[in-house]
């Protein structure tokens, strides 16, 4: 029978010889979203990056920003154009949201994971521990259902732009209000008439 000491050295013998990859898990690092603005759009220029670290579809991973933020964009060469301005806090919550729903294991919490299709569920199975798990995607409120913007509620503005077209441009929470007839820096009464995404379309108020 092995003695407890010739055990415990041949232990830590082995441990020593233990591959890097196995011994120590480094920590998994999405890079940030180099985002800056390009007149009224959002470029996201280290997209490919990104998918690339995600190891998922560059069309996938657009598809579900434009949902979240509601506005329209495509996918240029390794970058991302957002036809929308959108701030990086805003990209960064909503790429982190995709890791955690499409991407990381919830077991043990790597990314080694692969998607696929049982019936009408996507199935997120990991590589690493062989969980797998169905994937719960949320749909998105329309903003008439959230407290930002309600269809034929009328709320106070500041007009702080004015668009290509001649209509004054407001702001409520993330949504941007389109109100014609105004001018910059008028503040009016607004009621909306329409809201689609992350845009809304009101018309003045007259008392």
């Amino acid at each position: 029978m092995m003695a407890e000491d010739d055990y415990l050295a041949l232990l830590e013998k082995a441990k020593e010889e233990l591959p890097d990859t196995i011994e120590k898990h480094e920590r998994f690092v999405v890079p940030e979203a180099d985002v800056f603005q390009e007149g009224k759009q959002t470029v996201i220029r280290n997209f490919g990056d990104i998918v690339d670290s995600l190891r998922r579809d560059p069309e996938h991973l657009l598809h579900f920003l434009l949902r979240e933020l509601g506005a329209p964009g495509s996918v240029d060469g390794r970058r991302a154009i957002i036809k929308a301005k959108i701030s990086p806090s805003q990209i960064t919550d909503r790429i982190n949201n995709y890791t955690e729903t499409w991407v990381l294991c919830s077991e043990c919490g790597r990314p080694d994971t692969h998607i696929n299709k049982d019936g009408r569920v996507l199935v997120l199975e990991c590589e690493a521990c062989g969980a797998h798990r169905p994937v719960h995607v949320t749909k998105a409120l329309r903003p008439q259902e959230t407290d930002e913007v309600k269809m034929g509620e009328t709320y106070e503005l500041v007009i702080e732009d004015v668009g290509r077209k001649g209509d004054g441009l407001a702001k409520r929470g993330g949504v941007v209000i389109y109100v014609p007839g105004t001018i910059k820096g008028s503040r009016v009464k607004v009621k909306i008439e329409k809201a689609d995404g992350k845009v809304a379309f009101g018309k003045i108020v007259f008392e």
